[in-house]
């Protein structure tokens, strides 16, 4: 078993989070993504870089009570960051990024509006 290791960037620089609605396309199951769908308060990585960064974000995906998210599944859905240095920047329309759990992708966000 191979380790992975990785790093959150808690570098907080305002405690308002940052919200935005993106277009999340998950991975399917049978091409590597998420065994199970997800629902409130989940919490995956979120990788700006390259495959191989390991320097991720704090979000939370938003997804209303009793709603789940299956792999395969694509969905705009509100993203909640933590505002830390550096994702301002990042976060403009249309940009993608990666969702991760750990060094798996699972699927991909890409910004329709900053909120």
């Amino acid at each position: 078993m191979t380790m992975f290791a990785f790093t959150d960037n808690l570098d907080i620089k305002d405690d308002k989070p940052i919200v935005v609605r993106a277009t999340i396309a998950l991975v399917a199951q049978n091409k590597g993504g998420r065994h199970g769908p997800f629902t409130k308060g989940f919490r995956p990585n979120h990788n700006f870089g390259a495959p191989d960064d390991r320097l991720f974000f704090i979000g939370q995906i938003e997804v209303e009570d009793g709603d789940w998210v299956y792999p395969g599944e694509t969905r705009e859905l509100k993203v909640t960051f933590l505002n830390a240095r550096g994702l301002s920047e990042l976060l403009v329309p249309r940009a993608t990024w990666r969702i991760q759990e750990g060094p798996r992708l699972i699927g991909t966000g890409t910004v329709v509006e900053i909120e």
